[in-house]
């Protein structure tokens, strides 16, 4: 049996980090009900296929069921709370303020269903003076420091190819939020609000620079951290065809072992 099997979720998230972590939790056996705005919005200006439906959606909406719904109305927002007091999970990922103007915050739906999880995944978190504020992924890493050591030394900041802020800050995060409440509530009876930041959860993943600047005082530039080429047995170097070759020999005996075979132990 997979292992969230029996556990019901609902998604009104948007964009990436809400839907990747459904997901995550559809692949694993829960039942994800994806709740669809009466116009999809468009994800990517650019693209060519029809909104919601396109290779990013199709990925993210693997193993869910579908519904349609106008949440601005009352028909809505009266069939989502019923959906709502059944429910085990609710996921939305809009600014601070929107779902309780729609009267589907956790006070109003957790009073019918007092074993809800609820799962709030915004930029800055749901107090505090950024609260309001709009972001992308990139203004999550800048905030949080993940950017200002991302590249070489004397260069620009290296945008990233992965979305951290969204993926490790706000998906993976809430994830381990809603498992933990979940757990909870089989002692306890009743549900959570978890309140996911992305920023606070891009924080987190600085655990090395963080512990070497906090704990030991070691300054933390740009291009000078152990893996992020200040050591020559941790980088990506060019190769005589163009291409590149990673090495992560960390260990001193594995660095000794390539010197020596490269026969440049000097």
């Amino acid at each position: 049996m997979p292992l969230l099997s029996g556990i019901r979720v609902l998604d009104l998230s948007l964009q990436l980090p809400g839907p990747f972590c459904t997901m995550m939790m559809a692949d694993y056996g829960a039942d994800v009900i994806k709740v669809d705005e009466p116009e999809p919005r468009v994800r990517n200006p650019f693209a060519t296929e029809d909104p919601g439906m396109g290779p990013l959606d199709r990925y993210l909406n693997r193993g869910k069921r579908s519904v349609t719904l106008n949440l601005k109305s009352a028909e809505g927002r009266e069939i989502f709370r019923r959906m709502a007091a059944t429910a085990d999970v609710v996921v939305e990922g809009f600014r601070p303020g929107v779902v309780k103007r729609l009267g589907v915050e956790y006070e109003t739906l957790s009073a019918a269903n007092p074993g809800l999880v609820y799962c709030s995944i915004s930029g800055y978190g749901q107090a505090g003076p950024m609260r309001d504020a709009a972001g992308h992924d990139v203004n999550y890493l800048s905030y949080a420091g993940v950017l200002g050591l991302s590249g070489r030394p004397g260069e620009p900041p290296a945008l990233l190819p992965v979305q951290v802020g969204d993926v490790y800050g706000g998906s993976m995060m809430a994830l381990s939020g809603i498992l933990m409440a979940l757990l909870s509530r089989q002692r306890t009876g009743k549900g959570a609000w978890i309140d996911i930041s992305m920023t606070d959860g891009s924080v987190a993943s600085l655990a090395i620079p963080a512990s070497n600047f906090l704990g030991g005082g070691i300054p933390q530039e740009r291009g000078a951290l152990p893996l992020t080429g200040m050591l020559p047995c941790y980088d990506a170097y060019r190769c005589a065809d163009g291409g590149y070759v990673s090495l992560g020999a960390l260990e001193p005996w594995f660095w000794q072992r390539l010197v020596a075979r490269l026969g440049r132990e000097d």
